[in-house]
C-alpha cells in the first residue's frame, strides 16, 4: 500500500466553506442530543425526592470511566411524535449504547423516566428491538436499567403492541443464545413491562423504588374490587422475598449499579479475539473531513480523499483502478485491522458494479470486513448503461452485498439513492453497523428527479389529450413533489425514523469504525454456551 497523495488543501476557501456547512450540521445535531438531556433534567427533584440517580448518572456509574462508549439510535422518534422541529425531542426516551462494564464490552440500555416517564412510543419499540438485535449478532450482555411508565397510552397503535412483543422474544432468545441478559429495577415496570425483568437472567431490586407488577394498585381495583398498595403487589422486597423475582435488593440506585458490576465480573466474560497489531496515525487528520465533503451531494467528492483519512498511515491500495473508476474499491487498515473500502465518486455503472461485485467476494474469501462509504445517485440509467447490462451487474452486486459472511459496517457519507443504496449495504441489508452523517441524503431518489418524472409524465398525458400543458399547475406540482421527497431523504428525518444506527460526527468515523471492527471480530471469536430455552424462574 502507499500512502495517498491528497488534492485538496486546508487552506482553500473550499475548504473553509465545506467545513463551516458541515459543523453547522453537527451543531444541529449536538443540541439536539442536549435537548434530550435538558428535558430529562427536568425531572431531576423528583429523582432527588426519591433518593434515586437520575437515568443519565446510572449510566454514567455503570460504564468503566474513561473507556469508549458508542451511543446508538440518538436521533430514534425525532419528528415523530412531534413533528415540529423546534421542539421534538430525540432518543425515543431510551439511552443506548455499546460500552464497557468491568472491562467486558456490553449493550447497556438505559429506560429515560426523566422524558415522560420513559413510556415508550413505536420508535422506542424499533430502538429497543435494534438494541436487542445488536446485542445477539455481537454476543454481548444485556444490561437494562429499567424504570418505565410501559406503552405511552396517549399514542397507543396496535402496531406499538404486536412489535413490543418482540422486545420479549429477544430478551428469551438471547438468554437460549447464552447472553447474559441483566436488570436493574431503579423503579416501576409495570404491566407488560414486568415480563422484562421476568425474562432476565440476573435481576437487582432498588428498596423502596423499585417495582415490577401487571398491574398497579388502581387497576387491580378497578379491574377485581381488591384494594392493594403497590408495594405489596410487586415491590423490589416482595419479589425478593416471596416471588424470587429479585436475586439482590439493593439499598438504592448507586448500590444496584455496584452490584450489576459485580454480576458482570462474575461471568467469566472475558476478552477473546486475537491481539490488535500496532497501527499509525492517519497521515492526513480524520478532522480535516469535516472540509473534504461539500453537505450538498450534488457537488462532487472523491471518496479517496475521505478514505485517506481514516486509514492507518493514510495508505491505501486501489483495485482496479481504472476499470469502472466511478466506483472505488479500496483496501486499507484501520487501528491495525484490514478492512475492504467500498465507495462511490458518481452513479454506479455496469463496469463499476462487477468491479465491486468481484472486489466483495475476494474480501469474502479473505474474511476481511467490508465498510461501505455510500455517496451515490444510484445506478446508471440509459440506453447504453441497460443494454451493456446493468440490470444483471447490479443484481449481481446486491446479491454479494447480501450474502456477505464477513463484518459489514454502512456510513450514509452523502447520496445514498433508490437500488444504489441496495448495492451498497443500505438498510435493508444486514449491516452489523450502519449509521449516517448529518449531511446525508438517502432515499428512491431525489426531489428534483422525482418532481421530473413526474412533470414528463403529465407532459405526455397533456400531449396525448391534445390539449396545452398547465405550466402554472405544473410549477406547483414540482415544488410540491421537490419539498416531499427532500424533507424525507434528510438524515435527521430518516434517522428519526430508526432507518440507521445512529447519526455520528464525519469527524469521528475513524473512531466509530475502530470501535465497531473491534465488536464484530470479538463477537466473531467469542463461544458462546446455548440451551434450549433461556434462563427459566422455576
Amino acid at each position: 500500500m502507499s500512502e495517498f497523495q491528497t488534492k485538496i488543501s486546508p487552506d482553500s476557501e473550499t475548504f473553509a466553506r465545506n467545513r463551516e456547512d458541515m459543523l453547522a450540521l453537527v451543531k444541529r445535531m449536538r443540541d439536539l442530543e442536549a435537548r434530550a438531556a435538558a428535558k430529562s433534567e427536568e425531572r431531576r427533584p423528583v429523582f432527588d425526592k426519591r433518593g434515586q440517580l437520575s437515568p443519565r448518572e446510572r449510566v454514567s456509574a455503570l460504564l468503566d470511566p474513561g473507556l469508549p462508549f458508542l451511543e446508538l439510535y440518538n436521533m430514534a422518534s425525532y419528528l415523530v411524535d412531534d413533528p415540529d422541529p423546534d421542539t421534538s425531542i430525540p432518543g425515543a426516551s431510551i439511552i443506548l449504547g455499546i460500552g464497557y462494564v468491568e472491562g467486558v464490552r456490553a449493550m447497556v440500555f438505559a429506560d429515560d423516566a426523566g422524558i415522560n416517564a420513559g413510556a415508550m412510543t413505536q420508535k422506542s419499540v424499533d430502538k429497543a428491538l435494534g438494541a436487542i438485535a445488536i446485542a445477539e449478532r455481537q454476543k454481548l450482555p444485556f444490561i437494562h436499567l429499567v424504570e418505565s411508565a410501559g406503552a405511552d397510552l396517549m399514542r397507543y397503535t396496535v402496531e406499538l403492541w404486536a412489535h413490543g412483543g418482540g422486545m420479549f422474544a429477544g430478551l428469551a432468545r438471547l438468554s437460549a443464545a447464552g447472553i447474559p441478559v441483566i436488570t436493574v429495577l431503579h423503579g416501576a415496570s409495570t404491566a407488560g413491562g414486568a415480563y422484562q425483568p421476568g425474562l432476565s437472567d440476573y435481576v437487582i431490586g432498588v428498596r423502596g423504588n423499585g417495582m415490577a407488577m401487571l398491574a398497579g394498585a388502581a387497576l387491580v381495583q378497578a379491574a377485581t374490587g381488591e384494594t392493594a398498595q403497590d408495594a405489596d403487589l410487586g415491590g423490589a422486597e416482595m419479589h425478593a422475598a416471596t416471588t424470587g423475582l429479585v436475586e439482590y435488593l439493593a439499598a438504592n440506585d448507586a448500590h444496584g449499579i455496584e452490584i450489576a458490576r459485580e454480576v458482570v465480573a462474575g461471568l467469566g466474560w472475558t476478552p477473546c479475539g486475537p491481539a490488535l497489531a500496532d497501527y499509525a496515525e492517519p497521515v492526513l487528520p480524520p478532522d480535516q473531513i469535516a472540509g473534504v465533503v461539500p453537505v450538498d451531494y450534488r457537488t462532487p467528492c472523491d471518496m479517496r480523499e475521505v478514505a485517506a483519512r481514516i486509514a492507518d498511515g493514510s495508505d491505501l491500495r486501489e483495485f482496479k483502478p481504472d476499470f469502472g473508476p466511478a466506483t472505488l474499491c479500496l483496501q486499507a487498515r484501520v487501528m491495525g485491522q484490514p478492512v475492504g473500502l467500498l465507495g462511490n465518486n458518481g452513479p454506479l455503472d455496469p463496469d463499476g458494479a462487477a468491479k465491486a461485485t468481484h472486489f466483495l467476494q475476494a474480501m469474502d474469501q479473505a474474511g476481511t470486513p467490508v465498510v461501505f462509504l455510500n455517496n451515490t445517485t444510484g445506478y446508471m440509467v440509459g440506453t447504453a448503461s441497460e443494454r451493456a447490462g446493468m440490470i444483471k451487474h447490479g443484481a449481481k452486486m446486491i446479491q454479494a452485498v447480501t450474502n456477505l459472511r464477513v463484518p459489514k459496517i454502512a456510513l450514509y457519507t452523502g447520496a445514498s439513492f433508490g437500488a444504489g443504496n441496495y448495492g451498497m449495504c443500505g438498510y435493508a441489508f444486514g449491516a452489523d453497523f450502519l449509521f449516517t452523517w448529518p449531511n446525508a441524503m438517502t432515499g428512491v431518489m431525489g426531489g428534483a428527479q422525482a418532481a421530473l418524472t413526474m412533470e414528463q409524465v403529465a407532459r405526455r398525458t397533456a400531449e396525448r389529450k391534445g390539449v396545452e400543458a398547465d405550466e402554472a399547475r405544473l410549477a406547483g406540482q414540482r415544488a410540491k413533489i421537490t419539498a416531499h421527497f427532500d424533507r424525507q431523504s434528510d438524515a435527521f428525518y430518516t434517522s428519526g425514523r430508526v432507518l440507521d444506527m445512529g447519526m455520528i460526527d464525519p469527524r469521528d468515523t475513524r473512531a466509530v469504525l475502530g470501535f465497531c471492527l473491534q465488536t464484530c471480530q470479538e463477537a466473531r471469536a467469542r463461544q458462546l454456551n446455548p440451551n434450549s430455552f433461556g434462563v427459566a424462574r422455576i
